[in-house]
């Protein structure tokens, strides 16, 4: 069974109504939690590419990029979970894994479920909430993997956007 039905939250997935690249989070991280991702990578196999600034590099060890200076530039991690949708990863600070998806890959159900698959993979290597917040709209999140639930679950009434 699906976490979520898109004709109940297609309308979070507008883009002219969420943005078009909603802010994806792990609050309450750690190094240790970016590594966990880094290796969740890794072992589902899906496609990625690091880069810092335009070059590709391989991906380092999570205590490497979040310990560089503070006025480098922020690296990023591309990862494919499926060949259609992109989530990109920005390693802007130890304490919350940050990263965005494009709303316009994420139309319909059977992407809206690779969407949520992703999102429980995460929550579940990390213990922790994987929660979205509309574009620029830090601390408000919509929907997001619920530990308890084991699933994710709308945190917000769709209609209300």
């Amino acid at each position: 069974m699906a976490d979520l039905l898109w004709e109940d939250v297609k309308c979070l997935f507008d883009p002219d109504v969420m943005g078009s690249l909603p802010d994806l989070r792990v609050p309450e991280a750690s190094v240790e939690d970016w590594q966990r991702v880094l290796d969740l990578v890794v072992e589902k196999g899906w496609r990625c590419r690091y880069f810092e600034g335009d070059t590709a590099l391989a991906v380092p060890r999570a205590e490497a990029v979040l310990g560089r200076p503070a006025d480098a530039e922020c690296p990023d991690l591309r990862v494919w979970p499926s060949p259609e949708i992109l989530a990109i990863f920005r390693f802007h600070a130890a304490d919350e894994v940050d990263f965005d998806v494009d709303l316009r890959e994420l139309q319909g159900q059977h992407r809206l479920d690779v969407f949520c698959g992703f999102l429980r993979e995460i929550g579940r290597r990390l213990g922790k909430p994987v929660l979205m917040d509309p574009e620029g709209d830090d601390g408000r999140p919509v929907l997001g993997f619920d530990v308890e639930a084991d699933r994710v679950v709308l945190l917000a009434d769709p209609q209300v956007r």
